[in-house]
């Protein structure tokens, strides 16, 4: 079987769609440029099978799980292609092949016509293979998995061999990236001609693996017939123009970090030198007095006052270029006045934190603030729950900036950033490593420097997520665990450099 090869790349495409749209582009280009849909189907399997051999070329014993629908029929090309390399291939199918229809079954043919076998069900254990392919169900289910295919993802996930999604983890919705009951856990996944958003957040890094994409060699015109619903923030990049050789510190901005209740000082302190290692000119904290004078013993370029009252704020205020507010602010009546202080003052703010937690009992709207909450904190900004975030983040991410305003930053794994006239976007960067106290104060630091050096409020926020998750990534090189939030700094500094 000779094919027209696709590209195949870890180098993503920023694009990303819904599972209906890319199922419109597969129509656009079997109906309207006339590209059948097997020769599709055939590229797939194709390209699956060439991210297998490059990702375990030692690989010699191959399982292929197909499903009964299109995505099992990509399957049966994957198997025809590894018997034509001379693979030992199984195929296990959950589908009969005699109730297989269109292209799928037309795939199923050939790979029987190739000397393929298939059997019914699975067998005891997948343990004997060195790789077991993932081809049970597609980008179009929307309920939860059970009965077999449940009992058939079980055992993919209990295999001691690699596992290869097709298309996408069996289980794993599309859109959202939520599990559907059960979803399998891939080595890597292999999707085709349109990224699918669910891939990149809530469950689905946990379950993709690497991701490969492949093209499918189709026109360019195929992909850009759906206007992208989320774009990929894969890659740091820099958004910071080098700086003139007269610059002075006034030229960068001055960050106003507020917060640090009695016990919570670590919290303001982190935020505050984030800010001053994103480059911002000068960087103030108000704080309790009862331990201003110390904050900044081991970081003395952080000025640090005492304020108890909101007219001492006041004075802090008028210097300021933009307001970081919420790290170890608490929920007193000492914090509640700080916040509408800052509120009222127009300066442009980051909220993080307790700050999020008073605006959840106090909700107000404002265009010129980022607001970062993790889902449990989106959950109280929503009313909700954690749990009802993490089923749809997207749509969470349109409550929030319907609520209040603003850019938001959903944290959690695959970060989403919204504003009103902005694409979503998903940043595919950062590690497990991260999940330690105060990483969220120094990533609030770190958007309130960018701000202060001039970056529009969805520049700093795009920004400063990739900076914040791309610093971790390299200081997490000598191991995730033990990973803390100050590790970062001096890759922050040489990332805000490049």
């Amino acid at each position: 079987m000779v094919l027209e090869e696709s590209i195949v790349t870890t180098r993503l495409p920023e694009r990303l769609y819904r599972a209906d749209q890319v199922r419109a582009m597969d129509r656009y280009a079997i109906d309207d440029l006339g590209i059948p849909g097997i020769v599709l189907m055939q590229r797939a399997g194709a390209a699956a099978f060439r991210v297998m051999a490059r990702q375990w070329p030692e690989a010699r014993r191959i399982a292929v799980l197909c499903g009964g629908g299109n995505n099992g029929g990509d399957g049966y090309v994957v198997a025809r292609q590894a018997l034509d390399a001379r693979l030992e291939v199984a195929v296990f199918a959950l589908s009969s092949p005699d109730r297989l229809q269109g292209d799928a079954r037309l795939a199923c043919d050939a790979y029987l016509a190739a000397g393929g076998r298939i059997a019914d069900g699975l067998p005891p254990d997948l343990d004997g293979f060195d790789v077991v392919v993932d081809a049970l169900l597609g980008t179009g289910l929307d309920r939860e998995v059970t009965g077999a295919y449940a009992e058939a993802i079980a055992a993919v996930n209990a295999c001691a061999g690699r596992v290869l999604a097709v298309d996408i983890p069996s289980g794993l919705h599309a859109d959202s990236g939520v599990v559907m009951g059960y979803a399998v856990e891939a080595d890597a996944t292999v999707s085709f001609i349109g990224l699918k958003r669910g891939l990149f957040t809530g469950e689905g890094p946990a379950c993709c693996g690497t991701v490969w994409y492949a093209d499918l060699s189709v026109p360019e015109a195929v992909v850009t017939s759906q206007p992208p619903s989320a774009r990929l923030l894969s890659r740091y990049r820099n958004r910071l123009s080098p700086r003139r050789a007269t610059a002075h510190k006034g030229s960068f901005g001055h960050v106003l970090v507020v917060g640090g209740d009695a016990g919570f000082t670590g919290a303001v302190r982190m935020a505050a030198e984030a800010a001053a290692r994103t480059g911002a000119g000068l960087v103030s904290v108000a704080t309790r007095s009862s331990h201003a004078a110390y904050l900044n013993v081991n970081r003395p370029e952080i000025m640090c006052h005492g304020v108890e009252t909101t007219t001492e704020l006041q004075a802090l205020l008028t210097r300021a270029t933009v307001i970081a507010i919420g790290p170890g602010l608490g929920q007193s009546g000492w914090a509640r006045g700080l916040l509408q202080a800052c509120c009222e003052s127009g300066l442009p703010m980051v909220v993080d934190a307790d700050a999020l937690n008073l605006l959840a009992q106090n909700p107000k709207r404002r265009e010129n603030w980022i607001l970062t909450p993790h889902p449990g904190e989106a959950a109280r900004l929503l009313g909700g729950t954690s749990k009802e975030i993490q089923t749809d983040r997207f749509a969470a991410l349109e409550g929030l900036l319907e609520r209040y305003g603003g850019v938001c930053v959903l944290k959690g794994a695959g970060t989403l950033i919204g504003a009103d006239g902005h694409v979503p976007a998903i940043c595919s960067l950062g590690n497990p490593g991260m999940a330690s106290g105060g990483m969220g104060d120094v990533l609030t630091g770190a958007l309130a420097g960018l701000v202060a050096q001039g970056l529009s409020l969805w520049d700093a926020a795009c920004m400063g997520v990739c900076l914040h998750s791309a610093a971790a990534d390299a200081a997490a090189g000598e191991g995730q665990r033990g990973l803390l939030a100050l590790d970062l700094m001096p890759w922050i500094r040489r990332l805000v450099n490049q």
